[in-house]
C-alpha cells in the first residue's frame, strides 16, 4: 500500500510535459504567460491563434479588455461582428478601422474615451455627426484619420461639427481629415479653425478650395476697430505646423504667398491641384510664385502636382526662371516632386540637383522637356540619392539612367511610362545592392532585360511592375526567377502584357514565390488554368496552405476566365485574399455568388486599381500555418461562445 501510495504522489508531481510524453500541450501554459504573448500581436494574429485551444480562446476573450492597440484594417466587419472584438477598455490608445460597413450606431463602441490616435477609414455612412463626437468623447486624442465621410449618402457638413471636433480635442498633434470640406460654409470654416489646438504640427485635408485656404490662413483683425487705437492682433492660426498637405482646385501664387508667410515652422509641404478648366493669370501658379517658397528657410520637403485626371493641364506659366528661384531660396530640400511643369528644360532640373546638396529623393512627372543632359555629370554632385521617380518622361533614355545608378544607395526607382527605358538600363540597374522596388511600366524592356534581375540568392527585389511592356513574353518569368532567383519578391504586377499565357503562370506557381500581391489585368491569354493553379499553390516545407499567400490578386477583363474560375475563387482556396479585381459584366450572378462565400472581400469589378497600398509594411503580414481556412474569418464567424465555466471545470479535472 505504501508502495502504490508513494507512485500516486509521483504521478501527481509529474510534470505536464512528463504527462504528455515529454510535450508541452498549449492548453497547460499558464494564463499569464499566453496573455503576455498575445499582448505582442496584432487582432488579426490574436483571433488566429485563440483557434488552437480553448485556452487561449478563453484569454482571447479577455485580452481585448486591456489590449493597448486594436488595428483591424485587412477587413471591414460589421457591428454584429465587432462587438466582440471591440469591447470596453480603458487602456486602448489606438484604434484603426476600415468603416465601410458601419454606420453611427456603432459609434458608441469605436469612440473609447482613452484613445490617443484614431483612424476611421471608409465612413460613407457616416454624417459630419461623427466629428463632433470624437470632439464630445475622445479629449486626450493627439492623431486623428478620418476619410470618405458621406461620401455615399449625400450629406451637407454642418460646420457645427467640425467645432465641436476642434474645441473638444485640444491636444491634437495630427489631423487628417480626407474629404470634401469645401461643403462647409466658407465665412464659419474660416472662424472654427481659431480654436484648432495649438500643438498641431500636421494638417492633411482631401480637398478644399484655394480661396478657403487662403480666408483660413489670412490674419483677421476686428472690423470695428479705430485707426488710432491699439489693435488687439488674434494669435496666429497653426503656430506649430511643420506639414501641410492639401488637395486644391488651383495652386497659385497667393496661396503659396499666404502659406510661405503663415506658417514659419513649415519643413514639409505638399499641394496638388486638379483643375477643370485651364487657369486664368490669377489663379494660377508662375515663376513669381515659386520664388515666395520658403521664407523662412525651414522647408525640407516639396511636392508641387497637377493632376490631369479632369484636363490635360498644365504648370504652363513656370519656366527654368521660376525653378531658379526656387532653388536659390529652397537650398535645404531633401525630398522634391515636381509634376506637369512642361516648361521646364534640362537648365532648371540640373539646377536643382546641383543646388540641393542635401537631396535624397528625386520625383518629376510628365517631365516632357527632361533629357539625359540633366543626368550626364552626377558624378560631379555629392548627392546620395535613394528614391528618384521619373514618369513620362519620354525623352530620357538608358544614358540617364546609367548616371544614376552611381549613386549606390538607391532603393527605389521609378520610370513608368518613360518608354525609351530599354534592356542597358535595366542591365545598370541590376548592379544595385539595395534596390527594393522597381517599376517599368510602359518601358522598352524586353525578356532579355528581365535576365539581368536575376541574380540568385543575392537578389534584394521586393516590388517589380512590368504592367504594359509590350516587348516581354511568356519567357520573362523564367527570367525573373530560374535558379532560385527573386524568391523576396511580395508584389509583382504583370498586367497588359498581350503574350503572358498559363504557362507562366504555372512556371510562377513551380517556383513557390510566396507573393502578396498579383496583377495580371487585362492579359488576354490568362484564364482558369492560371486561377486553379494558384490556388492549388502550396509553399515550401509541406505546408498545405493552398492559394499561396496572396493578399490581393487581379484579373480584371482578363479573356480566358470563365465560370470554372470563379469555383477556385471560393473558399477554402486563397484564405488570405482580402482584394480581387474580376470583370462583373462577364456575369453578374457569378460575383454576387462570389460575394456570399466571401463577405470580407473587397471585390472590384469596374476596372479600379486594387488598394493594396494599405498594407504598409510586407514584414507584418501574419502568415498562416498548416489550415487551409482563414482563421481571422472563421474566429469572427463563429457564433457559439465558449463556456468560460466549463472550461475551468475541464482545467480541474
Amino acid at each position: 500500500m505504501a508502495e502504490s501510495s508513494n507512485r500516486r504522489v509521483k504521478v501527481k508531481n509529474k510534470s505536464p510535459a512528463e504527462q504528455n510524453g515529454g510535450k508541452m500541450c498549449l492548453d497547460q501554459l499558464s494564463s499569464e504567460v499566453v496573455a503576455t504573448i498575445m499582448t505582442k500581436l496584432d487582432v488579426s494574429s490574436i483571433c488566429a491563434i485563440s483557434l488552437t485551444c480553448q485556452s487561449f480562446r478563453v484569454c482571447a476573450q479577455d485580452i481585448f479588455k486591456f489590449l493597448p492597440n486594436f488595428h483591424l484594417l485587412e477587413i471591414a466587419p460589421p457591428i454584429d461582428r465587432l462587438r466582440g472584438l471591440l469591447l470596453p477598455n480603458a487602456s486602448l490608445r489606438s484604434l484603426k478601422l476600415d468603416c465601410r460597413r458601419l454606420n453611427e450606431s456603432s459609434i458608441d463602441y469605436l469612440l473609447q474615451p482613452g484613445l490617443l490616435e484614431l483612424s476611421l477609414r471608409n465612413c460613407f455612412k457616416f454624417s459630419g455627426r461623427l466629428l463632433s463626437e470624437v470632439g464630445a468623447r475622445c479629449k486626450h486624442l493627439r492623431s486623428l484619420y478620418v476619410s470618405s465621410i458621406a461620401d455615399n449618402r449625400g450629406h451637407l457638413h454642418d460646420v457645427c461639427d467640425l467645432e465641436e471636433l476642434l474645441r473638444g480635442c485640444t491636444q491634437l498633434e495630427e489631423l487628417i481629415l480626407m474629404f470634401d470640406v469645401s461643403i462647409f460654409r466658407r465665412p464659419d470654416f474660416a472662424r472654427v479653425w481659431t480654436l484648432a489646438s495649438t500643438k498641431l504640427t500636421y494638417l492633411q485635408i482631401g480637398y478644399i478650395t484655394q480661396l478657403m485656404v487662403t480666408e483660413l490662413l489670412t490674419p483677421t483683425t476686428s472690423p470695428h476697430h479705430q485707426p488710432n487705437h491699439n489693435i488687439n492682433i488674434p494669435p496666429p492660426i497653426f503656430p506649430n505646423i511643420h506639414k501641410l498637405s492639401l488637395s486644391v482646385d488651383y495652386i497659385s501664387n497667393t496661396m503659396i504667398n499666404i502659406i510661405s508667410s503663415t506658417l514659419i515652422h513649415l519643413t514639409h509641404l505638399d499641394l496638388r491641384d486638379q483643375p477643370i478648366v485651364e487657369p486664368g493669370l490669377t489663379f494660377d501658379l508662375t515663376d513669381e510664385g515659386l520664388q515666395l517658397l520658403d521664407k523662412h528657410g525651414r522647408l525640407k520637403h516639396l511636392s508641387l502636382i497637377r493632376s490631369q485626371e479632369f484636363n490635360p493641364t498644365f504648370f504652363r506659366r513656370v519656366t527654368d526662371q521660376g525653378i531658379l528661384f526656387m532653388a536659390d531660396r529652397c537650398t535645404s530640400i531633401e525630398a522634391i516632386c515636381l509634376a506637369g511643369f512642361c516648361q521646364v528644360t534640362d537648365t532648371g532640373f540640373k539646377t536643382l540637383l546641383h543646388a540641393c546638396k542635401n537631396l535624397y529623393k528625386l520625383k518629376v512627372f510628365n517631365g516632357t522637356r527632361m533629357t539625359d543632359l540633366v543626368f550626364h555629370d552626377m558624378y560631379a554632385t555629392s548627392l546620395a540619392l535613394t528614391l528618384v521617380s521619373l514618369r513620362c518622361c519620354n525623352l530620357l533614355t538608358n544614358s540617364a539612367v546609367l548616371q544614376l545608378a552611381l549613386n549606390t544607395d538607391l532603393n527605389v526607382l521609378d520610370f513608368r511610362d518613360s518608354r525609351n527605358i530599354g534592356d542597358k538600363a535595366v542591365e545598370s540597374i541590376s548592379k544595385l545592392p539595395k534596390l527594393k522596388t522597381l517599376l517599368l511600366d510602359g518601358t522598352d524592356v524586353s525578356d532579355v532585360g528581365l535576365s539581368y534581375l536575376n541574380k540568385g540568392e543575392n537578389s534584394t527585389l521586393v516590388k517589380l511592375s512590368i504592367r504594359g511592356c509590350k516587348r516581354l513574353t511568356c519567357r520573362c518569368i523564367s527570367s525573373l526567377f530560374n535558379n532560385g532567383s527573386n524568391r523576396g519578391l511580395r508584389e509583382l504586377d504583370l498586367s497588359n502584357l498581350p503574350d503572358l499565357t498559363n504557362a507562366g503562370v504555372l512556371l510562377l506557381v513551380k517556383n513557390r514565390i510566396p507573393l502578396v500581391d498579383l496583377k495580371m489585368r487585362q492579359c488576354p491569354l490568362i484564364g482558369d488554368m492560371a486561377v486553379m493553379a494558384l490556388a492549388s499553390m502550396t509553399m515550401a516545407d509541406g505546408d498545405r496552405w493552398h492559394g499561396s499567400s496572396l493578399r490581393s490578386l487581379d484579373i480584371y477583363n482578363c479573356g480566358g476566365i470563365s465560370k470554372l474560375a470563379f469555383q477556385w475563387l471560393k473558399r477554402p482556396y486563397f484564405p488570405g485574399l482580402r482584394w480581387l479585381g474580376v470583370a462583373a459584366a462577364m456575369n453578374h450572378e457569378l460575383v454576387e455568388s462570389l460575394g456570399l462565400n466571401r463577405p470580407f472581400l473587397h471585390l472590384m469589378t469596374r476596372g479600379e486599381e486594387l488598394g493594396t497600398d494599405k498594407w504598409d509594411n510586407l514584414d507584418d503580414i501574419y502568415m498562416h500555418d498548416y489550415e487551409e481556412v482563414d482563421e481571422l474569418e472563421q474566429w469572427i464567424f463563429q457564433q457559439d461562445d465558449v463556456d468560460v465555466d466549463d472550461v475551468e471545470d475541464e482545467n480541474e479535472v
